[in-house]
């Protein structure tokens, strides 16, 4: 990816502790356990611990949080990419750290700074390798999964006495059938990168190596369209999720009414009509 302008990344000496995580993040600090690069309108994200195959500490969940906030702080990038170094996804929680003490989870962003962010720009996984535990927990809370076919995915906490508690539990049920989901919580088996495509948990598969590229090709589709109409998407998703049917049309409703009266979509009204590409402004 030799287009690739690699961001100056500013290293902090990390403290394990609530208040220094807390300020930390706000300063939106990134590490050296994980590296973020601009590709056009798109910030990809690696987690670079190869010699723990990507595990999450410390570390590397206030690195994904400063990332995250850098993300959706920017105005010029318009979605994220997450993704592994030396072919591998994550490999989960690092339990060497969590052992010593370290804090994997972030305030109001949850286990590695993401899995309970609130988030408004699209996420795209591209995964290669393994993504196990934690790591199919930040598959899983991205908005699309391009895997390579040698990716294995599973969910392997009730072998050690756990459950996925990193947002597992809740959201594989929601991704695919419910009975699938529990044969796959209740197991801990690993599944294929083309299982998981069977199931819907992976949008794309590539030949390995392939992910990032396929990725950020995916993200470049994506940033062509309407900011605010991308955020809403993601929001009426969400707000939408198991509500009653006329919750959730109320919710679409509103969306649709502030979109209606945006910049943008007269924008791409006008640019429908002279027949050429939206210059969006994000208002």
């Amino acid at each position: 990816m030799s287009d690739i302008r690699a961001d100056t990344v500013r290293t902090e000496t990390v403290r394990t502790d609530t208040a220094r995580a807390e300020t930390l993040c706000a300063e939106t600090v990134c590490t050296e356990a994980v590296r973020t690069e601009s590709v056009g309108g798109t910030l990809v994200v690696t987690i670079d611990r190869p010699r723990v195959r990507n595990a999450v500490n410390a570390e590397v969940a206030l690195g994904i949080a400063a990332a995250v906030d850098r993300l959706e702080s920017d105005p010029g990038l318009r979605v994220g990419v997450l993704t592994g170094t030396d072919g591998t996804f994550c490999a989960g929680m690092d339990l060497k750290a969590a052992a010593r003490g370290e804090q994997v989870t972030v305030p109001g962003k949850g286990f590695a700074g993401l899995a309970e962010a609130p988030t408004t720009k699209p996420l795209i996984a591209a995964v290669e390798g393994h993504a196990l535990g934690g790591g199919f927990e930040l598959a899983l809370a991205c908005d699309l999964v391009v895997a390579a076919e040698g990716a294995r995915f599973a969910l392997p906490e009730v072998r050690r006495g756990l459950i996925a508690a990193g947002g597992g539990v809740v959201r594989l049920p929601r991704r695919i059938p419910h009975h699938l989901a529990m044969e796959l919580l209740l197991t801990g088996r690993t599944v294929t990168a083309e299982r998981a495509r069977e199931l819907g948990v992976v949008n794309r598969l590539t030949p390995d190596g392939g992910a990032l590229p396929a990725a950020l090709e995916l993200a470049e589709e994506i940033v062509a369209n309407a900011p605010l109409a991308l955020a809403a998407v993601k929001r009426t998703v969400r707000l939408s999720d198991g509500a009653p049917e006329p919750e959730a049309f109320a919710v679409q409703a509103a969306e649709a009414g502030a979109l209606l009266r945006s910049a943008d979509f007269a924008e791409g009204v006008r640019a429908f009509t002279e027949k050429r590409t939206p210059q969006w402004s994000g208002r």
